[in-house]
């Protein structure tokens, strides 16, 4: 039988070894649960997305766009009001060509796939099949007009204009150079079929890393009343775009878009024989910004070039080029089996989008955000 001492002798010992021995487990085991760093004193007046750069999205994201951060909600760190336009659109999308092309898919229609009266089912279900993965939204009137305001509250004469275009197919035009700028991405049209998947679309031989916009060719008229039919000699098409975020192509055209349906608000008249739709928001100038970006000193070292680059580099292609950061597709990419202007059949290796040509615009009140001009 223990003495009183003996017992308190064992007790401490007991007691001090189990202190120990919890010591050690705790001391070398790691947390369940690593804590987060301390917010800054301002966090409260910043967004918890402020050092998000939208370059970065990879071909595989990690979570769906509603729980992704926009970088316009960025707490805005410089003085804007000093800016040009394209220098703000600048620093709010800054454009990193090395990073990958983002994993979404834009389109717009007045209907979403779940509603009833969506009669595009089997052209939207083409391009979730051809990029499983990717992030695919159609956009409807609504969202679009509440998708701008986050996106470019921070540039209100970008939202001035938007809202100020009287008619949606002028909308659905600035829509798709809006997004692509400020998210990236694949943008076309309700009425487009993916044939192959966007990973096909730029040669193995090209990097992708150096590639930050690819087109392709809408129309390549090789005849002498060309002019009656396209509005421009060689035109691209803007049903299909594939683009980085901020780069300097649709930086330009927004800028141009903007400035110019405010000058047109400001006189009253938007649209008439002499403003068309497709030379105000459609192909016309976006045509017209390519070519300007591809003779443009500032993106490319003209002392080597042996003259402007024109239509005269693009017609008759039937393979795709590389200029610069943008990769240009033959008119068999995205215009296949139009049995004209060199176009060739569905089933050729050139062949990655089919284009309906539903003319859904038509007429006037069944315009809406999802088509071209």
């Amino acid at each position: 039988m223990l003495s009183f001492k003996r017992a308190l002798i064992f007790a401490a010992f007991f007691l001090t070894a189990f202190i120990l021995l919890r010591r050690s487990h705790t001391s070398n085991d790691p947390e369940p649960f690593r804590k987060p760093p301390p917010q800054p004193e301002d966090s409260k007046d910043s967004h918890v997305g402020a050092s998000h750069n939208p370059s970065t999205t990879s071909y595989t994201p990690d979570t769906a766009i509603k729980d992704q951060e926009f970088p316009a909600q960025k707490a805005i760190q410089q003085d804007m009001s000093k800016m040009s336009l394209y220098e703000k659109l600048a620093y709010q999308y800054p454009y990193d060509v090395e990073t990958k092309f983002p994993a979404y898919i834009w389109q717009t229609w007045k209907f979403t796939p779940s509603s009833g009266e969506f009669a595009f089912r089997d052209q939207e279900a083409s391009w979730t099949m051809q990029h499983p993965g990717f992030v695919h939204e159609v956009i409807t009137d609504q969202v679009a007009v509440h998708l701008m305001k986050l996106l470019y509250a921070p540039i209100p004469e970008v939202l001035e204009a938007y809202n100020a275009l009287p008619q949606p197919v002028l909308k659905a035009d600035f829509f798709r150079y809006l997004i692509l700028l400020a998210r990236g991405g694949i943008y076309s049209d309700i009425d487009t079929q993916a044939i192959k998947s966007a990973l096909e679309w730029i040669p193995d031989s090209v990097p992708k890393e150096s590639v930050g916009l690819v087109i392709g060719i809408e129309a390549d008229p090789d005849r002498p009343d060309w002019k009656d039919w396209y509005s421009r000699r060689i035109q691209f098409c803007q049903w299909t775009i594939q683009a980085k975020p901020g780069h300097p192509v649709l930086r330009d055209i927004v800028s141009r878009i903007t400035k110019e349906a405010l000058k047109r608000k400001r006189e009253g008249l938007f649209v008439s024989k002499e403003k068309s739709v497709v030379e105000f928001t459609g192909p016309a100038v976006w045509t017209d910004t390519i070519f300007d970006y591809f003779n443009d000193a500032r993106y490319f070292d003209m002392r080597s070039s042996q003259g402007n680059i024109s239509y005269q580099n693009f017609t008759g292609m039937t393979t795709s080029k590389k200029v610069g950061d943008v990769v240009v597709l033959p008119i068999t990419s995205f215009s296949p089996g139009v049995q004209q202007m060199g176009a060739k059949n569905y089933d050729d290796p050139m062949a990655f989008v089919k284009h309906d040509f539903e003319g859904t615009w038509k007429p006037e009140n069944e315009r809406h955000i999802g088509k071209t001009g």
